[in-house]
């Protein structure tokens, strides 16, 4: 069983500034990947193609980096090969898998608002795992970032659920909380990159297993992509999503979630769903209509609630003492 710490609230004397930018980073590019990958599929690649080529182009890009950022100290990797396993089978691999199929069960925007739960998961984990109750206010912004989700991804007007699709966004969910939670862990001494590259490679490896047993259906093309009545090449798209989506979002998620915390990152990261329907419109022509802008509104509140919340709880939580075993890691 993978040991995780408690949640780090966020002294007065930590760089919030640049874990929030980090973060922001983070959401943006994430957020960047569906309008890229909407291209490749129209152009005739299947989800599983596009995922696998954008983890493992990401994998083989941060290798190298991972394992100079180590400096010799691969006794972490070894002490943390049960972490690093979880991390790349259920937030690289697990959770866009599970996306995959939810999608084919339900619409889009239903199956992206259960994913979209993960913060509130993150927060209950904490709480039932590690007894850190959260703050009113962070209930609150929690409720108010979850209402702006809902605005922001359309589902008021009602849609047809599925229970399959259910339960694979609930694992996508499972996923992205897993990614928040292990991000944010730092007593086990891995460098951000490191644990990225590592995570990537594992997930990497899953993601190509599932389509060479076909259990994951991969098919690709060379034929050009159209973005807003733009053509580029197919290769444009599928670097950007391995370099930019994949390996900058990933240790940028976890350079945010060591300054912050599995909380509030988590939270932040609903960026995401936001920047998803920017980026739709920029590339797609897909323009978000006046409520889901009301809900990026809200969603940016609730951020703001949770960070107040995290605040106050702040005072009252001495740090936890760090592990001397993991001296040479490098600060949070």
């Amino acid at each position: 069983m993978v040991t995780m710490t408690h949640d780090r609230p966020v002294s007065r004397h930590s760089n919030t500034t640049t874990g929030l930018a980090f973060a922001v980073a983070s959401a943006m590019t994430f957020g960047l990947s569906g309008a890229l990958a909407r291209g490749l599929l129209d152009a005739g690649w299947t989800a599983g193609s596009a995922v696998a080529a954008r983890i493992s182009i990401a994998a083989v890009v941060l290798v190298i980096p991972g394992i100079l950022a180590l400096r010799g100290r691969w006794h972490l990797l070894r002490e943390s090969r049960l972490t690093v396993t979880v991390y790349g089978v259920a937030a690289v691999a697990g959770a866009q898998l599970c996306y995959f199929y939810a999608v084919s069960y339900m619409q889009v925007g239903v199956a992206l608002l259960i994913e979209y739960t993960a913060p509130v998961a993150v927060v209950m984990w904490l709480w039932l795992r590690h007894g850190n109750r959260p703050t009113r206010l962070t209930v609150v912004g929690a409720v108010i970032a979850l209402l702006g989700l809902v605005l922001v991804l359309d589902v008021v007007s009602g849609a047809d659920l599925s229970t399959a699709g259910v339960l694979w966004a609930l694992g996508a969910m499972v996923g992205a909380a897993t990614y928040f939670v292990i991000g944010a862990d730092t007593d086990n001494g891995l460098p951000p990159i490191s644990l990225a590259a590592a995570g990537l490679v594992v997930g990497g490896v899953v993601l190509l297993t599932a389509g060479w047993t076909g259990v994951l259906p991969m098919h690709a093309t060379t034929a050009d992509v159209v973005y807003n009545g733009r053509v580029v090449s197919w290769w444009v798209p599928v670097l950007a999503l391995g370099l930019v989506t994949a390996a900058f979002a990933y240790v940028t998620g976890i350079e945010a979630g060591r300054r912050l915390g599995s909380r509030l990152s988590s939270f932040v990261a609903l960026f995401e769903v936001l920047m998803a329907l920017v980026f739709a419109w920029l590339l797609l022509g897909e323009l978000p209509r006046g409520v889901q802008m009301v809900g990026g509104l809200l969603v940016l509140a609730g951020v703001v609630v949770v960070k107040l919340g995290e605040g106050s709880s702040a005072v009252a939580v001495a740090p936890l003492p760090e592990d001397p075993d993991v001296s040479g890691r490098p600060d949070a």
